[in-house]
């Protein structure tokens, strides 16, 4: 059972089945997509220097376009703490430049939330909601968030956190997922949003 099985329990099943194959990756094992972000959206032009930043971390870019290839791979491990992790790598081929996007996702069963920790090495946290559309549709909502110095975890104002919401589907016509990800500001508007599809492939 995967992170996200445990988490969703019996609605995991009301996922369209490419979806439940898709969060069904077996320890050790890896789900691997190739696909094309019909459009990469960047925020204000004032933020640039703070998306710059970012990617130090693997983490938010600046780069905005339309049509960008994309590759994006999850490995199942075991942590020594026996927590079950997911490592998230979504990497994003601009004409002149490749980006990254990566993340560390495990589950807290107790609070039913998926603890998301972004960039590489970890320059955010964030609960994650997900739930199961009546379309079979994976949705996915930011909660709390905190800022990580080191081994410190600096609580993030509700004010200046982001908003984020994901949906994954499938097309059956077409035999693609589809992905729609929204990063918000409750100050400044749009972060970040892409939206684009991707076929599972292997490695």
């Amino acid at each position: 059972m995967t992170i996200y099985q445990e988490l969703l329990g019996e609605d995991f099943h009301r996922l369209h089945p490419k979806l439940q194959e898709r969060y069904a990756v077996p320890m050790g094992k890896l789900f691997y997509a190739v696909g094309t972000m019909k459009k990469i959206e960047s925020g204000a032009l004032w933020l640039k220097p703070f998306l710059t930043l970012s990617t130090r971390w693997q983490f938010l870019f600046p780069e905005s376009g339309k049509d960008v290839p994309f590759t994006i791979k999850n490995t199942c491990r075991s942590l020594p703490s026996g927590e079950t992790e997911i490592y998230w790598e979504r990497t994003f081929h601009f004409k002149k430049i490749t980006r990254n996007f990566n993340a560390f996702m495990t589950i807290d069963p107790m609070r039913r939330v998926v603890k998301d920790y972004l960039g590489e090495p970890s320059l955010f946290y964030s609960d994650l909601s997900m739930r199961v559309t009546p379309e079979g549709r994976m949705q996915i909502s930011s909660g709390s968030q905190r800022f990580l110095l080191g081994k410190r975890e600096v609580p993030i104002p509700q004010i200046l956190e982001g908003v984020v919401t994901v949906e994954e589907g499938y097309d059956d016509t077409r035999e693609v997922f589809t992905i729609q990800v929204n990063i918000r500001s409750r100050m400044v508007g749009r972060v970040m949003a892409y939206e684009g599809e991707f076929k599972a492939d292997s490695i």
